[in-house]
């Protein structure tokens, strides 16, 4: 008796989820096509699973790592977010939009100096920017900056 199987099954049993054709692989652009129109539709979380295929078929592609890192923090992926933003700015490292973005994950982990370095970088390479400038107003209000310590006042002897 043998064990007969149509041959298209055949073909996905030996192929698996490892698929060697190119036409059954999504490009880096149609992923990241993809991965923005689901952005835009505010499915944050999938986009990020799209744009990571992206990345990962493209790396260092700051067009991908940015929408990556959007995706990211809109779905409350916060160190996921830094560590792309982070590596978007070795790609570009006077991007200010970068600089805005990690400074904002940042604070959204509470790493309030760090947050504020990068936001102050962000407002002196776009010193224009009203959304750069509230963005560091609002962290200074939630924090406000500590003044340099003062030394110890001697006390004079009685």
């Amino acid at each position: 008796m043998t064990n007969e199987q149509p041959a298209e099954e055949r073909r996905e049993a030996e192929d698996g989820d490892n698929r060697g054709d190119s036409e059954d692989r999504e490009s880096a652009y149609e992923l990241l096509q993809r991965g923005l129109a689901l952005s835009k539709s505010r499915h944050h979380a999938q986009a990020a699973v799209v744009l990571e295929r992206a990345a990962q078929a493209e790396p260092g592609k700051g067009s991908i790592l940015e929408p990556l890192g959007r995706a990211y923090q809109h779905s409350g992926q916060f160190e996921r977010a830094r560590e792309t933003f982070e590596a978007l700015l070795e790609v570009d490292p006077s991007s200010h939009w970068a600089h805005f973005a990690l400074g904002r994950a940042l604070a959204r982990l509470d790493h309030v100096a760090e947050a504020r370095t990068h936001l102050r970088l962000a407002i002196a390479l776009s010193p224009g920017s009203v959304l750069y400038r509230q963005a560091l107003a609002r962290l200074d209000a939630a924090h406000p900056p500590e003044s340099a310590p003062q030394p110890p006042r001697e006390v004079p002897p009685e």
